[in-house]
């Protein structure tokens, strides 16, 4: 009986020996075959690469990727893939308000990075995950799973190689970039253009109070040229200005024919609505001056007027509206320049008029001309010239829309093509502007009234809409400059569902608009009469005063007149044209119920500086309630907390610099006087003390909005 296998003993223990062999081991057949040992195999039998090419997939690639479920397809077959990014699926719930997080910037448009196919051969071969994605080195691969081993062991000897550093990234160009570098250069076009139409504007004023004066007939030829504005906002306009870009903007995102269509029907409606309210104006003028201004409808020679010059200017109601039309349109296709450049050739056209009028008969004060003496060819004049101004700014949009390749043809199939949408939210925005048109209406009607009781130049209604004028010019070019080109983007971002979007967007505007909104409301508060006593000094030096205290009323209600204007666009922008019509009836109650009540209990003088003062205080309370809505719209935040910290600070940083400028301001005056050189100086030196104290304060404290509005500045300037 042969003895248990003993590795320990050697052979001689294990088995017998053949003579003259070498010894059997045991178990062993008698052709000497030894069957397999279940404890002894060798470790690489069952190696299932050990057949394959060596320069097969490793074993761990492979477990990773499937070459053989997933073949690589053969050199130049490779077709262009999908893009490999796209929007995500709006979120099942609201945002969480606690939580503030900016909204990543899109992927850009087509593959971003390269795949592991096409005909380099560096890409036909298969590398682990992390180059799957990125093709972060091109170096050869090792065939081998465990060559690694050997190239450390290899190695181990040699000192370490440093890696070598990656190279820095280039600066970024000293003229700036991002989101709010690229809004602040699109607005660029949009604010010179509105600058220069402003202050043509304020040329056109001029020339008005010193052809007309600013008693009775100058307030006649403003109310008259007033009502088509007026009317015109209370048809058609309010929706054509808020609700018809986001509807412009979704036909040509959705619509094959990029809205062309849509466009073309608008246009005729408008054209067909607007030449039916023309007719229907000048039929009934007289009933709409007594409804502006009682005061004037009362007096014969002044009604008279009145009418005369409304039933000149009301068919400018038709060129208004085709206007903004075709300037939406332009908006929506990303032009913005037109629409703010052409009221210029109308400011122009009424300069002009105005002055041949001044030639023939001489300026206010030289023909002491009034209601009861003004020519019926002076009001011919003026009347045909106010007319033509319009007419020559609707034409001049022509070419720019035939540049962006739009034709105008005129369509009337207006049922079934999402007319019907708009007209309905557009309902909302016509009850929006009939509440803000009635808080007017009343304020018309007591300044009026004030201006005759207090027998004062200068106290009435001419003089709060000149003092309305300059206040309103900063809001004009800054806040809907930079508004324009926001509100196509913001519509985007709400079509879309991503309300992180339209926040960052609304509080981008808010801020950067208060930059400029700040210091000039407070450069209103502070040399607010000197500024007045420069511009009007024709209308003389009492009435030119008295501008000036209505324009120091108005002045820090421009900060909550501007927030208000932007945080409307989100609600536009969201198609609710519901919640503005509310927000702007407490507006217009609150406006109304303080002018009267200042009527009541101020001296006529200073009756109008209390209703100015009630306009600013009007909106102050309308923000409040806008602010609160839309925050609940957007998920219960609104950056809020940055956006009071960079008003605060803005604030900060212009109460000392008006202080100081208004007292050099109110000194110069005291030392000069109020003529025009004392004017011209008070408001040079407490302007520049006053604007530079506050850049340099606002630098002091790193406000980044002002860091960057210098910055641009400074990238134009080529510095």
């Amino acid at each position: 009986m042969n003895a248990p296998y003993d590795g320990d003993r050697g052979q001689g223990a294990g088995g017998a020996a053949s003579p003259g062999g070498p010894p059997v081991p045991p178990g062993a057949g008698q052709d000497g075959s030894v069957p397999p040992d279940p404890y002894l195999q060798h470790a690489y039998d069952d190696d299932p690469y050990r057949a394959q090419d060596l320069t097969a997939q490793d074993p761990v690639d492979e477990a990773l990727y499937d070459r053989a479920a997933h073949p690589p397809p053969p050199p130049g077959t490779y077709q262009e893939p999908a893009p490999l990014y796209q929007q995500p699926p709006p979120a099942p719930y609201a945002p969480d308000p606690r939580i503030w997080a900016r909204t990543p910037p899109p992927e850009p448009s087509g593959p971003s990075r390269h795949l592991p196919y096409g005909d380099r051969p560096a890409t036909t071969q298969f590398v682990g995950v992390d180059d799957l994605v990125t093709q972060a080195s091109d170096d050869r691969q090792e065939p081998d799973a465990f060559a690694h081993l050997f190239r450390d062991q290899e190695g181990s000897g040699k000192p370490p190689v440093p890696p070598q550093p990656e190279p820095a990234p280039a600066p970024a160009p000293g003229k700036g970039g991002g989101k709010v570098s690229g809004l602040l250069k699109s607005s660029a076009v949009m604010a010179a253009g509105t600058l220069v139409s402003r202050l043509t504007g304020f040329v056109r004023s001029l020339v008005i109070t010193a052809a007309l004066g600013a008693a009775m007939l100058g307030d006649s030829f403003t109310i008259a040229y007033t009502l088509p504005t007026m009317i015109y906002i209370l048809t058609v306009g309010g929706g054509l200005n808020s609700v018809f870009v986001p509807q412009l903007v979704r036909a040509m995102k959705d619509d094959e024919d990029g809205g062309e269509a849509f466009a073309n029907r608008l246009l005729t409606l408008v054209m067909v609505a607007l030449g039916l309210i023309v007719v229907v104006a000048v039929l009934v003028a007289p009933v709409l001056i007594q409804l502006m201004s009682s005061t004037i409808a009362d007096d014969v020679a002044a009604n008279s007027v009145a009418v005369t010059f409304a039933r000149y200017c009301l068919p400018t109601i038709f060129f208004m509206g085709v206007h903004v039309v075709m300037g939406q349109v332009l908006n929506a296709r990303g032009k913005f320049g037109a629409m703010m450049w052409t009221p210029v050739l109308n400011n122009i056209v009424m300069i002009i008029t105005f002055g041949l009028f001044i030639w023939v008969y001489g300026t206010s004060a030289e023909s002491q001309m009034g209601v009861d003496t003004i020519p019926p060819e002076g009001v011919r004049l003026l009347g045909i010239g106010t007319l033509l101004g319009l007419v020559v700014q609707s034409l001049a949009m022509i070419p720019y829309l035939r540049e962006t390749g739009f034709r105008f043809r005129p369509r009337f199939d207006w049922k079934g093509h999402g007319l019907g949408k708009t007209v309905k939210l557009a309902k909302w925005t016509v009850l929006f502007v009939l509440a803000n048109q009635a808080g007017v209406l009343v304020v018309t009607q007591l300044a009026t009234a004030a201006g005759k009781l207090s027998g004062r130049d200068g106290t009435g209604f001419l003089a709060y809409s000149n003092a309305q004028l300059i206040w309103g010019m900063p809001q004009a070019i800054i806040t809907v400059s930079v508004m324009a080109a926001l509100l196509p983007r913001i519509s985007r971002a709400a079509h879309d569902n991503d309300p992180g979007a339209v926040r960052d967007d609304i509080s981008q505007g808010l801020r950067n608009s208060a930059v400029a909104i700040v210091p000039v409301a407070f450069t209103f508060l502070a040399l607010g009469l000197p500024m007045c006593t420069l511009l009007y000094a024709s209308s003389g030096a009492e009435a030119a005063r008295s501008m000036g205290f209505i324009l120091m009323a108005f002045a820090l209600g421009l900060i909550p007149y501007s927030v208000q204007y932007v945080v409307l666009r989100g609600f536009y922008a969201y198609e609710d044209t519901r919640t503005p019509f509310y927000n702007t009836v407490i507006v217009a109650a609150v406006n109304a119920a303080a002018s009267a009540l200042c009527y009541v209990v101020l001296p006529a003088r200073w009756a109008v500086v209390g209703m100015a003062f009630s306009y600013g205080l009007a909106y102050a309370v309308g923000v409040g309630v806008a602010w609160r809505r839309l925050r609940n719209r957007l998920g219960g935040d609104l950056d809020g907390a940055h956006i009071v910290r960079t008003y605060a600070r803005l604030c900060m940083a212009a109460v000392p610099a008006a202080l100081v400028g208004g007292a050099v301001g109110f000194g110069i005056l005291e030392l000069v006087g109020t003529g025009a050189l004392g004017s011209l100086a008070a408001l040079i030196g407490g302007g520049v003390l006053l604007l530079g104290l506050f850049f340099v304060a606002a630098k002091k404290m790193r406000i980044e909005e002002v860091n960057g509005l210098v910055g641009m500045v400074r990238g134009r300037l080529g510095r």
